[in-house]
């Protein structure tokens, strides 16, 4: 199977996939680093994953996307813009115009994963699982996994959960990286739905 895995971080969604060919797109070339250091055996491409995804998106079985949530996420709208004094953002769009256009022109398997977000979804997920929504076009039931502790948790906690060692990385925003990390664990289920499907 060949997958494209979008906004791909160090690889949280990726790390119990198997056999399948990965295309790897991350922005960031630091933590694409960390994300080839854990899976060296995928193709990395450093770029745009919004563009990467309108220009290649024929060549791929299954496409994972997960957009930047910041500009979604309820705890920075909630807490961070009503109690912090952080400015308030418009919602970055590319997810919902990622959603339209796989639904409209992919004819393979594809999920969009996010957050949680502090507005009601403007598409209807095809599922929500812990503090993920998740659009799909294949059925994913709701199951329950490790409990969510993600917004207090540090480095080590974070390391643990997602079972990444960065102890020996020296990169800015460690905690941050982790997590943006889907659970490996969510990855997998997910994954093993298409191969149901």
């Amino acid at each position: 199977m060949k997958v494209l895995n979008l906004y791909a971080g160090i690889g949280g969604n990726r790390k119990l996939w198997k056999d399948c060919e990965v295309t790897a797109v991350e922005l960031n070339p630091e933590v694409a680093e960390i994300y080839k250091s854990f899976f060296s055996e995928d193709n990395i491409i450093i770029g745009d994953a919004h563009e990467y995804l309108r220009l290649h998106f024929r060549e791929f079985d299954f496409i994972w996307s997960s957009p930047p949530c910041q500009s979604h996420s309820s705890f920075r709208q909630n807490i961070c813009v009503r109690f912090r004094g952080t400015e308030p953002v418009y919602p970055d769009m590319k997810l919902y115009q990622e959603i339209i256009f796989l639904q409209n022109n992919f004819k393979g398997r594809y999920v969009v994963e996010n957050v949680k977000p502090y507005y009601k979804a403007l598409i209807e997920p095809t599922v929500n699982i812990q503090r993920h929504l998740f659009w799909a076009n294949f059925k994913i039931e709701n199951c329950a996994f490790i409990k969510d502790k993600i917004r207090a948790a540090q480095i080590p906690d974070l390391q643990k959960t997602h079972g990444f060692d960065l102890s020996k990385i020296k990169i800015a925003n460690k905690r941050q990286i982790l997590r943006n990390c889907v659970y490996p664990e969510i990855g997998e289920y997910i994954f093993n739905k298409i191969r149901e499907s």
